[in-house]
């Protein structure tokens, strides 16, 4: 499993194109030539960058939803909604369509953020605010999420 680490800031051009940091570059090497998918986040005002093989993943775990259920429908098409496929090109960078650009209402300054197996892409501005809100309930989001106490074995105290 892809295990990408750190936060990098970088700008985007006029076209859309965001040089990838070279820490973050090296991560994404043993992945990069099979391409990339780039897509609207759920729950947050930015976009996520999955390498192919974890879009794969994720894909096959969606086609298995009823299509004939109308929630699942209606799930798989708003889910997929402006996804492209991305490639680095030769001088690092990635092309993210305008449409998805203000989808995630990114400007100049862009952050990109490790998320485990995949990257997101936040305006820089938005990312601030987001990790600023998320500040005064995270102790206790952690405590809610990794804090049971029968988890040892996953390693977690």
């Amino acid at each position: 499993m892809l295990n990408l680490i750190g936060t990098f800031e970088c700008k985007a051009d006029n076209k859309g194109r965001l040089k990838v940091p070279a820490s973050l570059k090296k991560q994404l090497d043993p992945v990069a030539s099979s391409g990339f998918v780039v897509k609207r986040a759920v729950f947050q005002p930015c976009l996520e960058l999955y390498p192919m093989e974890e879009w794969n993943k994720l894909m096959e775990k969606v086609s298995e939803l009823n299509r004939f259920n109308r929630k699942n429908n209606d799930f798989i098409r708003r889910f997929t909604a402006g996804v492209r496929t991305l490639e680095l090109d030769a001088a690092g960078r990635i092309l993210i369509p305008r449409d998805l650009i203000a989808v995630a209402g990114i400007e100049k300054e862009v952050v990109l953020n490790s998320a485990i197996n995949i990257i997101e892409i936040w305006d820089k501005s938005k990312y601030e605010q987001a990790i600023d809100d998320a500040a005064n309930d995270f102790a206790d989001l952690a405590e809610e999420v990794m804090g049971d106490a029968n988890d040892a074995a996953n390693g977690i105290p």
